[in-house]
């Protein structure tokens, strides 16, 4: 069986297999098994898989090759069953191809490649991780620990194989306007729309002073509001939902502090996990992508990066706008393509650091 015929066996499993996040067990135990058979010894925690090189050694930094299987669900406009892999005019169709199975598959046959190659000058760890859609608590944050030490991490998702050198982060803040109740018939009450309907207003019209050479402004969107309870009451609570793409021209508590500073509001933060990300453009994995002739970009998406304190990048097979899509795709040229080019990347940021 030739690689890309492999490629597509592995893939064709994982699509078979539901892993929505938090639900991932069944592939862990595919790819698992998948690994494991070929002589590699997997380590797992929860649905998170991670392998050592068999080259490993502590003299050498670690990169790590990390990518997702978790998926989320189908969306109602499927056409046929979305566990089902299709294979049409070049396309391999079904839930999770493209986000992130050809990523999975490319990096788990690369790292298969090149594991126990002593001649390069750093030690290979790959990682599977799950609960990325949900940027949940157990998924890649939650191995790093065990992992140990990791000079930076090639992060697989679909970007077209251009490597991004920085990601937004995000902030999802929960606001609350109070007023009074009371009769709509009446000019009695404080309604709280309204007080809402002036906060959202200045969060649409306000932008931020810094601005990142990378990522470009800060981005806020309103995404999700609720209030009253019957006609004739003027509501005394109105509750909105704030997006916010944060850059690294802020850290998250500084955003927070200027939002509650403005808004009439109370504002609470979900969480205050996902950073954003950047690598220095003089870093060697740069370099390589450059020599190779890689498009560097800035992505506005999120991934495990948000979840990551070391340097990385993000790059993968398939195109970034099918994710999450009814019909979702990747093609058999970019699966080959893909295996190619991480194989390229790593031998030529070998080259750099030599």
């Amino acid at each position: 069986m030739t690689q890309i015929d492999t490629a597509i066996s592995l893939l064709r499993d994982l699509i078979q297999t539901p892993s929505f996040s938090r639900e991932e067990q069944d592939t862990a135990s595919l790819l698992n098994l998948w690994l494991s058979s070929r002589g590699l010894e997997v380590r797992r925690s929860g649905n998170n898989l991670w392998v050592r090189g068999a080259a490993y050694s502590q003299d050498k930094p670690t990169v790590m090759l990390c990518s997702h299987h978790d998926t989320v669900r189908p969306v109602s406009s499927w056409d046929g069953d979305p566990f089902d892999p299709r294979l049409e005019d070049g396309k391999l169709i079904g839930l999770g191809s493209n986000d992130a199975g050809g990523c999975v598959v490319a990096l788990s046959m690369t790292f298969l490649d090149m594991h126990a190659r002593k001649d390069l000058p750093f030690n290979l760890l790959l990682a599977l991780s799950a609960e990325e859609e949900i940027a949940g608590a157990g998924g890649v944050a939650s191995i790093m620990d065990d992992v140990g030490p990791v000079a930076f991490a090639i992060v697989g998702e679909p970007t077209d194989m251009a490597l991004a050198v920085a990601e937004k982060g995000l902030m999802v803040l929960d606001c609350t306007a109070r007023g009074v109740s009371g009769h709509a018939a009446r000019s009695t009450g404080i309604n709280a729309i309204s007080i809402a309907m002036r906060d959202i207003a200045w969060i649409e019209g306000y932008r931020f002073p810094r601005e990142s050479e990378l990522l470009g402004p800060v981005k806020m969107t309103v995404t999700q509001i609720e209030a009253g309870t019957q006609h004739n009451v003027v509501p005394d609570t109105c509750r909105f939902v704030v997006d916010v793409r944060v850059t690294d021209a802020y850290a998250h508590e500084e955003i927070l502090a200027d939002l509650r500073t403005h808004l009439q509001s109370e504002v609470q933060p979900r969480s205050m996990r996902l950073r954003p990300s950047a690598i220095d453009s003089d870093h060697p994995v740069v370099a390589a992508a450059q020599d190779l002739g890689l498009r560097c970009f800035a992505s506005p998406t999120m991934s495990d990066q948000a979840l990551l304190s070391i340097p990385s990048v993000k790059i993968g097979p398939g195109m970034s706008e099918r994710s999450h899509t009814a019909g979702e795709y990747i093609t058999i040229e970019e699966l080959e393509r893909g295996l190619k080019i991480y194989k390229a990347l790593l031998e030529r940021y070998a080259e750099k650091i030599r």
